[in-house]
C-alpha cells in the first residue's frame, strides 16, 4: 500500500462528513440505537460497531487503520500510551506459572512490570543480552510464553537479530513482542520479519508535536481482538478521540520530519565524532556501531537518537554541560520538534557517580526540527563551558 495514500487518504470517508478535508473528532462518550435488535448486536459483538467511546470510536478507526497499515499489520490499537501498550500486549500471553524472556535494558515501565508486578501473579522474567540470538534460545524454559524485544533499545541502541528471533520463537509457539519505538513503522517494520505483536510510543515520532501521550499495539486481527475483548476493555487504556485525531495531524508529515531530522542528525553525529571532549559515540548507522551491519540490514534508516561519552572526572562536569544550553532542552522522551539532552548521571545520587564508568558520563541527545548550525552552536558553546571549568 502506498505511504502517501495511507497518511493522505486511508479510512477517511470524507463524503459521510461534508466533504471536510480533515476528520472530525467524534468527541462523544456514547452512541445512539433505534433498534433492540442493533443494540443487542453491539452488546454481543462490540468489537465490530460503535458503541462507546471507551472502546472504539470513529476518529479513533481512521487512526488505527493508518496505524496498522504503516507497520504492515492486518489490525491495530491505540492506547492511551506507550506503557499501556506494552501492559496489555504482555498480559494478554501469560498467566499463572508462565515465563518470559525479556532483552536487558528494556524501557522502564517494561521492566517494572516484569520485576514488580507479574512476580506477584507466578510470572518470571529472564533477561538476556539480545545482541546474540543464541542467548535467546538458552533462555527459553519449557514454560516460556513470550520473548519481549526492543530495538533499538532507547539508551544505547543493541539491536535483535529480530528474523533469528521470529524464526526461534515459531518453532515453539512463543509470541514476540517488540518496541518499535526508536526506529518508527517508517524505518522498521517487525511484522515483515515475523514478529507478532509490534508495539510503540505514539508521542514521539507519530505525534511529533510533543503534545500527545499515546501507545500502539499492532498484530493479527485474531490477536488484536483477543485483546480488545479483554485487556483493552477491562483496564479501560484507549485512546482519546481528541488525541487521536492529533495523532492523524501528526501522520501527515511524519515522513517530511523523519527525513529533515536524519539530515541533521547525520551532522551532528559527524561534529560530535570530530570532537576532542568526546570520549565515544553510539548511533546505529555510523559505521563504529558494533551492531552496524545489523542495523543496515534491518532499519530502513535511524533519526534523531544519539548518545555520546564526553571526558569528565566529575559529576559536576555532566551538570554544567546539560545546564548551559540555552535551546536544547533537558528533558525525557524524544519525536518531538524540540531538541532535549538527557544525562545519564540524572538517574543517580551524586555520590554514586563514578568517572571511570562510561555509561555515568553518557548523555542522550535528541535531535529535533532545528537547523544544524543551531544545535552544532549550542553544543559547542556548552563544550566551551566544561572547557573552563580546568
Amino acid at each position: 500500500m502506498d505511504l502517501s495514500f495511507i497518511l493522505n487518504e486511508l479510512g477517511e470517508e470524507r463524503e459521510d462528513y461534508f466533504r471536510a478535508v480533515s476528520p472530525p473528532i467524534m468527541q462523544t462518550s456514547n452512541f445512539a440505537f433505534k433498534k433492540v435488535a442493533d443494540l443487542r448486536s453491539s452488546f454481543e459483538d462490540e468489537y465490530s460497531t460503535w458503541l462507546y467511546s471507551r472502546g472504539l470510536n470513529p476518529t479513533v478507526e481512521i487512526l488505527r487503520k493508518k496505524l496498522a497499515a504503516l507497520d504492515g499489520a492486518e489490525d491495530c490499537l491505540v492506547f492511551n500510551s506507550g506503557a499501556a501498550a506494552i501492559f496489555a500486549s504482555v498480559l494478554a500471553n501469560v498467566k499463572s506459572g508462565d515465563h518470559i524472556v525479556s532483552v536487558r535494558n528494556a524501557y522502564t515501565w517494561a521492566q517494572r512490570m516484569f520485576d514488580v508486578i507479574l512476580p506477584r501473579f507466578g510470572v518470571s522474567v529472564t533477561y538476556v543480552d539480545g545482541r546474540e540470538t543464541a542467548n535467546f534460545e538458552t533462555a527459553i524454559q519449557s514454560n516460556t510464553t513470550v520473548i519481549y524485544l526492543e530495538s533499538p533499545n532507547s539508551w544505547f541502541f543493541e539491536l535483535q537479530d529480530l528474523q533469528a528471533v521470529a524464526t526461534l520463537a515459531k518453532k515453539t509457539g512463543i509470541i514476540t513482542i517488540c518496541d518499535n519505538s526508536y526506529s518508527s513503522p517508517i524505518y522498521q517494520q517487525p511484522i515483515a520479519m515475523g514478529i507478532d505483536l509490534v508495539l510503540q510510543s505514539a508521542t514521539k515520532f507519530i505525534s511529533g508535536h510533543s503534545d500527545t501521550i499515546a501507545g500502539v499495539l499492532t498484530g493479527s486481527k485474531a490477536m488484536i481482538e483477543r485483546i480488545f475483548n479483554s485487556e483493552y476493555m477491562t483496564v479501560g487504556s484507549g485512546i482519546q478521540p481528541f488525541n487521536a485525531w492529533l495523532l492523524i495531524r501528526g501522520l501527515r508529515t511524519l515522513p517530511a520530519r523523519l527525513e529533515k531530522i536524519s539530515r541533521t542528525t547525520r551532522e551532528v553525529v559527524s561534529f560530535l565524532n570530530a570532537h576532542p571532549r568526546v570520549e565515544k559515540l553510539v548511533f546505529p548507522l555510523d559505521p563504529s556501531f558494533p551492531q552496524y551491519e545489523l542495523a543496515r540490514k534491518q532499519m530502513k534508516g535511524a533519526c534523531g537518537l544519539i548518545n555520546f561519552v564526553i571526558k569528565a572526572d566529575q559529576c559536576q562536569t555532566i551538570e554544567t554541560f546539560c545546564e548551559s544550553f540555552k535551546h536544547i532542552l533537558m528533558a525525557v522522551s524524544w519525536g518531538g520538534h524540540e531538541s532535549l539532552i538527557l544525562p545519564k548521571c540524572a538517574g543517580m545520587k551524586p555520590d554514586a557517580f563514578d568517572a571511570a564508568n562510561p555509561e555515568h558520563r553518557s548523555l542522550r541527545m535528541y535531535v529535533g526540527l532545528e537547523e544544524p548550525e543551531y544545535l552544532i552552536n549550542e553544543l559547542s558553546a556548552a563544550f566551551t563551558a566544561i572547557n573552563n571549568l580546568s
